[in-house]
């Protein structure tokens, strides 16, 4: 969605899905890469990340700590639903047409992605210093310590891919709406032949200013009474009795 024109990092709604181009954004490539990485996360600690040592019971790899294997569990299940969720948004996120909706859910990635890549940062952080704690003597790591390094690792790969995502969805965010998008030029006049009418310059003018240009009509002609011409000696008609 980001580097687009448009509104939020997409065009108008309606336009086609072209899947070469969505498969090469860089938006997808992440969201690919973060599904992968938890994935492996949760893989290595349900599968090696708990080993048995002279009991029934299983201990945590990490230094005995469940709390650490149950955190790394939980926030690769969660990253894992999520990274399927928004490659669907952003699927679909060109199909919407409000423009609130738009900025809604950009804004609701940007909140979760932003968080979720602090979660992994205290994740990695968690995972790395109960390692550290971790004694041979205390648990058997023949087996264990290579599910415990891809956890650790892919947990600190996974904070690169959530932050550049965040990064991503606030370019999308300030990018905001490109109001001309939804602007439609006005034609100007036409009249009853179809012809639109432009205003005319007279070339005489010598500032420039427009003229209208109006019909021609002729006024009726001026009638103006006249006192008509008598001889002096005209006295009129005699009064009749």
């Amino acid at each position: 969605m980001a580097g687009k024109p448009g509104s939020f990092g997409a065009g108008l709604a309606g336009a086609a899905l072209d899947p070469v181009s969505f498969i090469k954004e860089p938006r997808t490539i992440l969201r690919v890469l973060s599904w992968v990485f938890s994935m492996v996360v949760f893989a290595s600690i349900i599968n090696e990340g708990y080993v048995n040592q002279g009991s029934e019971r299983l201990h945590c790899v990490f230094n005995k700590n469940y709390d650490a294997c149950n955190y790394g569990v939980v926030i690769a299940t969660v990253a894992f639903l999520a990274s399927v969720a928004l490659l669907l948004m952003d699927v679909l996120f060109p199909q919407i047409s409000s423009v609130r909706d738009r900025r809604r859910l950009v804004l609701l990635e940007l909140c979760f992605s932003g968080l979720w890549a602090f979660l992994w940062f205290v994740c990695f952080c968690f995972l790395a210093s109960q390692w550290s704690q971790t004694s041979p003597e205390e648990l058997p790591l023949a087996q264990a310590s290579d599910a415990a390094r891809a956890a650790i690792a892919f947990s600190f790969f996974s904070i690169l891919t959530w932050t550049a995502l965040t990064l991503l969805a606030l370019q999308s965010f300030l990018q905001g709406t490109d109001l001309s998008l939804f602007s439609v030029p006005i034609p100007p006049p036409s009249d009853r032949t179809g012809q639109s009418k432009q205003p005319s310059t007279s070339p005489t003018d010598p500032i420039g200013q427009t003229t209208l240009t109006i019909n021609d009509y002729k006024t009726p002609p001026l009638v103006i009474q006249t006192t008509e011409t008598r001889p002096p000696d005209y006295h009129g008609p005699a009064p009749a009795f």
